[in-house]
């Protein structure tokens, strides 16, 4: 289970807005704003922005409640011009109801949301 993740990012204001548009379906709002950008969902905060310089690449996924948000999640990405990486769909030989969308966020790093439930 992810606690909480920590990103650098040399660009802090494209990269908070890119994590705000497409994290707020799931539920995530900027909860702390001062030199670390802190997102919650009301209960925890787990999910952190700082400025510096980025780390190796990394890929991280955020759950989805179900395949429609996946999908409503990487249009919102599209829409607003930021990068795609994959469009959403199942991926069953990681297992049978592994549903994904990817996008890159503005440091090119891999960004996933999955749903791990049944249609």
């Amino acid at each position: 289970m992810l606690d909480h993740l920590e990103i650098k990012t040399p660009d802090l204001a494209r990269t908070l807005h890119f994590y705000a548009t497409l994290l707020a379906p799931l539920g995530y709002r900027l909860t702390v704003d001062g030199a670390a950008k802190g997102f919650g969902d009301g209960t925890r905060l787990d999910f952190f922005l700082v400025e510096g310089e980025p780390s190796a690449e990394v890929h991280y996924a955020f759950t989805a409640p179900d395949r429609p948000a996946v999908d409503a999640i990487y249009a919102i990405g599209r829409d607003a011009g930021f990068t795609l990486d994959r469009s959403p769909a199942l991926a069953p030989h990681i297992h049978p109801n592994y549903y994904a969308g990817y996008l890159r966020d503005p440091d090119d790093r891999l960004v996933e949301f999955v749903c791990h439930a049944p249609a």
